[in-house]
């Protein structure tokens, strides 16, 4: 019984010593920061078309296809969001509003162009995406990562000290945009219809501007 209380003993001390000796531990904390700026290649638009009727509502949904489909937008790539009935108007006023997405693809002047109708009631943009979007993550974490041990090790160079073994890695998601309308294309966006009629207007993807991706990883080195 005594030797058994006697290893016991010597385990919880042995098991101190070992806590108070990483406690002790010297330790650097820095923050590695990384940015990268990515084109979008594709946007998701937000379609309101009206009918007064709902047998005028559905041939105006089906010349919306047809048009989208002349230009290029495949039917999976067109989504049904919520539809309405205006009961309390002396006219009676059926409407519908959709989603599609297009890519670079598309020619957009000709796809707006064609989309300039009485029936068509809105277009806004609801999302700008990049299909690699998830790849660009993780490389700028992975350049903040970087960033971090590059910065610990000038700092503790200065002083005579090496960068030792990791001993804390958090990541802190700082900024991203990929699905934030800019401001400069929604104004351009916001009366699409009347804009629509104009030659000159230009729809391509350079009038948007890039997604913004920010990420920030705090760290703790061992100092050797």
């Amino acid at each position: 019984m005594k030797w058994k209380h006697f290893l016991l003993i010597g385990f919880m001390v042995f098991g101190s010593m070992i806590n108070a000796q990483e406690i002790k531990k010297n330790f650097i904390e820095v923050t590695g920061v990384a940015e990268m700026e990515v084109e979008p290649d594709e946007i998701i638009f937000n379609v309101g078309i009206k009918g007064d009727n709902k047998n005028q509502l559905a041939d105006n949904e089906k010349q919306l296809f047809e048009i989208l489909k002349n230009n290029g937008v495949k039917n999976e790539d067109i989504k049904f969001k919520s539809m309405y009935q205006n009961v309390y108007s002396k006219v009676k006023i059926f409407t519908k509003n959709l989603q599609f997405k297009v890519t670079k693809k598309t020619d957009m002047g000709n796809l707006f162009e064609s989309l300039n109708q009485k029936w068509i009631t809105s277009i806004n943009i609801a999302e700008i995406k990049n299909t690699k979007i998830a790849d660009f993550r993780k490389t700028v974490k992975v350049n903040a990562l970087k960033a971090a041990r590059e910065k610990a090790d000038y700092l503790l160079e200065s002083i005579g000290k090496k960068t030792g073994t990791p001993l804390e890695i958090v990541e802190i998601e700082d900024y991203t945009s990929d699905t934030i309308l800019p401001m400069n294309f929604r104004a351009k966006t916001a009366n699409i219809q009347l804009e629509a009629a104009d030659a000159s207007a230009d729809y391509s993807f350079e009038n948007i501007d890039n997604i913004k991706l920010k990420y920030s990883i705090k760290t703790k080195y061992e100092i050797l």
